[in-house]
């Protein structure tokens, strides 16, 4: 008996090993990979890096020097709105369905259509928002660009408010309930100071994807070598940049393509950094 409860024993220890070390093979795989995409983003791209890189507009083809302040920004015009739009929207339909709605018919949908929207291909969107408000209004726009994004920032948005706040224990509520709090209150000032940690990634990783989108811009903001504060207007973004000059003839283009793919890996990282920092001293 003894004899068979070891062997038992041993199979399931055994078991649990194979299993513990091929999660370390794959995550020494990932992150093995991850720095090499990294290490090749920093050497190409830190050299590109001067002056003119910033504070220039971009030269004309086949004559080297100028810069892509109009592209950087550009990006952060459009993914400062897009954030504007997609996370407070986020925000609250997650609120929602944790909340208010868990159970309810309408949550059943929008938990459907977020599920949908998440696996949803960028340029499809992209091709959306352009049937919807470039084609109509007849021009490119950087404000169309924004609701693209938005539109792929939301249910990421949506889908992590929501789980974050689901993990709140229920006890929490019903304690600051039973003191008087109004739902709206103990949902503000208690759930979301519960769950600020985990919706703030959510946040990030929804920047941090659009950040990186190409494909719907084409459609939307298209693309303006000169600086454009106008939101109905076309304009440059790093991405798109990226995509021209990767696809172009010239050297100085590949470098400043990588300069821009440097910066926007550098911007994406200090902003996840500084959020996590400001929550997490708010949190305390």
């Amino acid at each position: 008996m003894t004899a068979g409860v070891d062997i038992h024993y041993m199979k399931r220890k055994a078991i649990n090993l194979l299993a513990l070390g091929a999660s370390m093979l794959c995550a020494v795989f990932g992150i093995v990979f991850l720095f090499w995409i990294l290490k090749d983003v920093l050497i190409n791209g830190a050299p590109a890096f001067n002056k003119a890189f910033f504070v220039e507009l971009p030269a004309p083809p086949g004559v080297e020097g100028g810069g892509l302040s109009n592209a950087i920004l550009g990006t952060v015009m459009i993914t400062s709105i897009a954030t504007a739009i997609g996370v407070p929207s986020g925000i609250l339909a997650g609120t929602y369905l944790s909340e208010y709605g868990r159970k309810s018919r309408v949550a059943s949908v929008v938990r459907f259509v977020s599920d949908i929207l998440v696996s949803a291909p960028s340029i499809v969107i992209g091709v959306f928002v352009y049937a919807m408000l470039v084609k109509p209004f007849r021009g490119f726009s950087a404000l169309a660009g924004a609701v693209a994004l938005s539109i792929i920032m939301l249910p990421v948005v949506v889908r992590t408010a929501e789980e974050m706040l689901k993990l709140v224990p229920d006890e929490t509520r019903e304690a600051a309930l039973a003191l008087g709090a109004p739902h709206w209150k103990v949902t503000v000032q208690v759930v979301y100071r519960g769950a600020i940690r985990g919706i703030t990634t959510g946040v990030m990783l929804a920047v941090a994807r659009v950040s990186g989108e190409t494909a719907p811009l084409i459609f939307t903001s298209f693309n303006n070598s000169f600086w454009n504060f106008k939101l109905s207007e076309p304009t440059a973004t790093l991405t798109v940049t990226i995509f021209n000059y990767a696809m172009g003839p010239y050297e100085d283009w590949h470098a400043k393509a990588w300069g821009a793919a440097f910066l926007i890996t550098a911007a994406v990282l200090m902003i996840t950094i500084l959020a996590r920092a400001i929550v997490g001293g708010r949190a305390k």
